[in-house]
């Protein structure tokens, strides 16, 4: 089961190339800081923009730096059924853990559509998969009747849910059976969603202050709910300036303060304001990130 605090990892790049040894660092990191797993290569990642080699190299990267120590979710998704089956078995054969899957996107398939999808994945491959409702980015999302018909396949495992709809955790929770994970794809709701039942979160602001995440979800984890809002009253401030404009161009421009990697973004995500700059400065500063 996965829970606690993972990192939707931004995808260093260097010009035109990936940076390698920026990545690498960048998760040696995050287990140094106490992140409970890592997610490459999603839309935090800019999956959209990466070739299919890039794509590959990236997971690659993550297992072998990770090397068992935390769990490698590694994000597979495209509105292309058979793309979304080649990235899952190279994902297998690399040694990840288990896949992220997202569906529905420009092609806007219904319901039926959705659980086909998923189910020709599951079908594919032996990893778990973590399905990925995200309907503002989608257009598109799962109902619940649809999840839940999901987690009877025996390797749908989890949600990652950015509907923020919170009361979806508990109309899941009473119609699925067995273990399953419910993970919010929301910084700004991620305590309220793990008191409504979810138990973690895949998160974008942990790539900047991961252990105030970590701790974080591990609050949640242990029902001292008080020390989770303390902790959720201190990240807002960023998790808002992050999303100020589009996503990771935030993210990216954060880590290069801490001197992780460059802040560049592949076209179309272009480079902050110097408002938007100065509000991320502000905000790391509350929390004496820099």
């Amino acid at each position: 089961m996965f829970k606690g605090s993972y990192v939707a990892l931004i995808t260093p790049f260097d010009g035109d190339n990936v940076d390698e040894d920026a990545f690498v660092k960048l998760v040696q990191w995050h287990i140094e800081q106490g992140t409970h797993g890592l997610v490459p290569v999603g839309t935090t990642g800019e999956s959209p923009t990466l070739s299919h080699t890039e794509h590959k190299r990236v997971v690659e990267l993550t297992v072998k730096t990770v090397a068992g120590k935390i769990p490698v979710i590694a994000g597979a998704g495209s509105n292309n059924t058979r793309e979304s089956i080649d990235f899952s078995l190279h994902a297998e054969q690399a040694g990840a853990d288990a896949l992220l899957h997202v569906a529905g996107y420009y092609n806007r398939p219904n319901q039926i559509g959705m659980y086909r999808h998923f189910e020709a994945v599951h079908n594919a491959c032996n990893l778990p998969i973590v399905v990925y409702n995200i309907p503002p980015r989608c257009v598109v999302g799962l109902d619940v009747d649809t999840l839940t018909d999901l987690a009877k396949l025996p390797r749908i495992v989890g949600v990652k849910d950015a509907t923020a709809d919170l009361s979806r955790p508990g109309k899941e929770r009473i119609r699925i059976q067995g273990e399953f994970s419910w993970l919010s794809g929301e910084d700004a709701t991620a305590v309220a969603y793990n008191a409504s039942g979810g138990q973690g979160c895949i998160s974008v602001t942990a790539n900047i202050a991961p252990a105030m995440c970590a701790a974080m979800q591990q609050a949640c984890l242990d029902g001292d709910y008080a020390k989770a809002l303390d902790y959720q009253d201190k990240l807002m401030p960023l998790h808002e300036a992050l999303f100020t404009e589009p996503s990771p161009a935030g993210a990216k421009y954060a880590a290069s303060l801490l001197g992780l990697c460059r802040d560049e973004c592949r076209l179309p995500i272009v480079e902050l304001t110097d408002a938007t700059k100065r509000k991320i400065e502000d905000a790391m500063q509350r929390i004496n990130l820099v």
